[in-house]
């Protein structure tokens, strides 16, 4: 008869090896697809809050939306387009209502609601770093750093709603007018990442937070009225023109897979956040 050792097998933990990380490869299509994300989410959470039902019944099945996309997510092994942009998608919807919630439900300021969230996202940015020992993105293969990734998301979702109300509203530029600074100011990481040595993860999250009032401010100019500078589309109207560009967008990065990537990795030193791209690939400036 065969011997059986008492001490439970523990299983082997490479150190290194063939992984499939669970978000993008950065890329040109990715910003793109971002930002018509970030815009379709706006102008949808106006829409339903919008509805005779109002936020009661909108808010409570955004969050719904949000939960199942992102089980699904949580579920999958590795990056899939539909299934990772669904969630960025209902962060996206859910995202605008959290912001717009603190103004227009219980009148807090744009400012101090921009604060609010900049605060969060710096405390989730602390939380995240302190325990893994990096912020990048290109290291999501573990399910603790996937909803570190995922709140960080959520919150620059919400702050980045704030802060293009703010610019909007508060400061009187206006829908347009605060596009086109959001898309010079986005250039700024990229400049600074390609030319000047920004860090990597600085640079991506900086631009990431930008794309947020960027695709929403041009989302709004879309939806509202001509006397207040806009096309006058409403938020059904400016909704499924951006929902259709979202869906052309991850059908192509579905069928081409041109975002995905089979790394070789040393998982021993990964925690450094170095992921052999060279500077312009690291933020997708190779234009694929």
């Amino acid at each position: 008869m065969a011997e059986h050792s008492s001490s439970p097998t523990r299983p082997h933990t490479p150190t290194s090896g063939t992984w499939m990380t669970k978000v993008p490869v950065i890329i040109a299509f990715f910003w793109l697809t971002k930002v018509a994300t970030t815009a379709m989410g706006e102008t949808t959470s106006d829409a339903l809050n919008g509805l005779p039902t109002g936020p009661a019944l909108a808010i409570p099945l955004m969050l719904v939306g949000l939960v199942w996309t992102m089980r699904r997510q949580f579920r999958t092994d590795r990056y899939e387009a539909w299934t990772y942009w669904s969630v960025v998608v209902m962060v996206a919807i859910f995202g605008t209502s959290a912001a717009d919630a603190l103004h227009v439900g219980f009148g807090v300021p744009y400012l101090e609601v921009t604060i609010l969230y900049a605060i969060i996202l710096a405390a989730v940015f602390y939380a995240w770093y302190r325990v893994e020992g990096t912020l990048s993105i290109h290291s999501i293969r573990t399910r603790r750093r996937e909803a570190f990734y995922w709140a960080t998301v959520l919150a620059t979702f919400a702050l980045g709603t704030a802060c293009g109300d703010m610019t909007a509203t508060t400061l009187h530029i206006g829908y347009l007018g605060s596009g086109f600074m959001f898309l010079g100011l986005i250039a700024i990481p990229f400049i600074a990442h390609r030319w000047f040595g920004l860090n990597d993860v600085i640079a991506f999250w900086a631009a990431y937070v930008l794309t947020r009032p960027l695709g929403a401010s041009f989302a709004d100019w879309m939806a509202v009225e001509p006397h207040r500078g806009g096309l006058g589309l409403g938020a059904g109207g400016a909704s499924l023109i951006l929902a259709a560009v979202v869906f052309l967008c991850i059908r192509r990065l579905a069928t081409t897979k041109i975002d995905v990537r089979v790394e070789d990795v040393d998982l021993e030193a990964e925690g450094s956040g170095s992921d052999g791209l060279d500077r312009a690939g690291a933020l997708g400036l190779d234009l694929r």
